[in-house]
């Protein structure tokens, strides 16, 4: 029998989630690495790598590695590169997963009924997730958005998710995030929160079983099956 949830507050997580954002990403990297002259790094690349804000993303393609050190000269050419090249491609490639929408407005019409609020929270920074939560037709679904530049924080470190749930004083033990990697299973952990992860996604290539969320999804839709 599957674990059901009544959560006061759902967490989503934007990139891997909800967004399918790697094909804007990973152009982006590839023409920033053109302008450097460093070698296109490629789309499989760019999915390993995301998750940990677009700071680290950009170190990680500098390296041609997940944790390998970055040249720091070669970082400061290229991060302004690539935010203006990203600022311009935010939605131009980049789509929403199969059984979002459908699964958001699910959780919409049930809302008023169960009680809980909707969040949206990212390592993204505020100047992309704003447009792309606009663009893609997000925004109204959340109640409030957590970037990665909003708090001092950002995840896997508990402060974004724990300041979520003080705005609406919700309790912690009975909030829930969903999202797609470890990082998103850590917070969720540190945090209190349960977590739901999806099966597809940016986790580094790892197995999401492996950090062993609450529950695995292989759509946004099935939360109608967990959230009672």
């Amino acid at each position: 029998m599957k674990q059901s949830f009544s959560p006061e507050l759902i967490m989503f997580d934007l990139d891997g989630t909800l967004v399918d954002s790697i094909p804007d990403i990973s152009w982006c990297l590839d023409e920033t690495m053109k302008y450097i002259g460093l070698p296109v790094r490629g789309e499989t690349s760019a999915r390993e790598w995301i998750g940990n804000g677009v700071i680290r993303l950009m170190q990680r393609a500098i390296a041609n590695d997940l944790n390998a050190p970055h040249d720091e000269a070669i970082f400061d050419q290229a991060m302004p590169v690539f935010r203006d090249l990203y600022a311009n491609n935010l939605c131009k490639r980049s789509k929403l997963y199969p059984g979002v929408r459908e699964g958001l407005d699910y959780l919409q019409k049930h809302k008023k009924k169960q009680g809980y609020k909707i969040g949206c929270i990212t390592n993204k920074d505020e100047q992309f997730t704003h447009p792309i939560l606009r663009d893609l037709g997000l925004w109204d679904d959340f109640e409030i958005v957590i970037s990665g530049d909003t708090l001092e924080k950002k995840k896997p470190h508990p402060l974004p998710l724990w300041h979520s749930a003080k705005v609406f004083d919700c309790d912690p033990t009975k909030s829930l995030m969903i999202g797609d990697s470890s990082t998103d299973v850590k917070a969720a952990r540190a945090a209190g929160f349960n977590i739901i992860c999806t099966s597809y996604g940016y986790n580094h290539g790892e197995n999401i079983h492996d950090s062993k969320p609450d529950a695995v999804i292989d759509s946004i839709l099935e939360l109608e099956m967990l959230i009672l």
